[in-house]
């Protein structure tokens, strides 16, 4: 847990709050992977209304990510595999680097044209998500992770 001991914290009562922190790391990194997962069954199995891997690269043709057809499965692969491996705290610095590079790309190519705001499919929602995975390159899985059960970390 997290030593709030050492801390001169303004409200000392939610010392006990904050000692949850590496739970809520490990919701957050939870949360950051898995929710990416249908992201990827879209792109690389048709699922969620996704167009599959064909439909993918379709797009991905259309907004110039060539070649499409590897770009649409990398892509789908990263979400798919990458979020769950992110999700589960394995391999995480590496699965959270994926991560991160689909949603810049994402950012960048998609939405970036679009202004701010998610509503006219702008780039807020992918962009918070992209500093969301950033974050678990830089801090890793922490206590509740599988590398933690492991002993290692990448």
């Amino acid at each position: 847990m997290t030593d709030t001991t050492s801390e001169k914290l303004i409200v000392p009562a939610f010392g006990g709050v904050y000692a949850a922190t590496p739970v809520f790391e490990a919701l957050l990194r939870f949360v950051v992977g898995f929710w990416l997962v249908p992201h990827g069954a879209q792109k690389l199995f048709g699922l969620f209304g996704g167009g599959g891997i064909s439909g993918t690269a379709g797009f991905f043709s259309q907004i110039g990510l060539e070649p499409a057809v590897l770009m649409a499965t990398l892509a789908g692969a990263g979400e798919f595999f990458g979020g769950l491996l992110l999700a589960i705290g394995f391999l995480t610095r590496p699965a959270a680097l994926v991560s991160a590079v689909i949603l810049a790309v994402a950012t960048l190519t998609v939405h970036l044209g679009n202004g701010f705001f998610m509503s006219n499919g702008g780039f807020e929602f992918a962009s918070l998500w992209f500093f969301a995975a950033l974050y678990f390159v830089f801090k890793g899985g922490n206590e509740y992770s599988v590398d933690a059960k492991l002993g290692r970390a990448f």
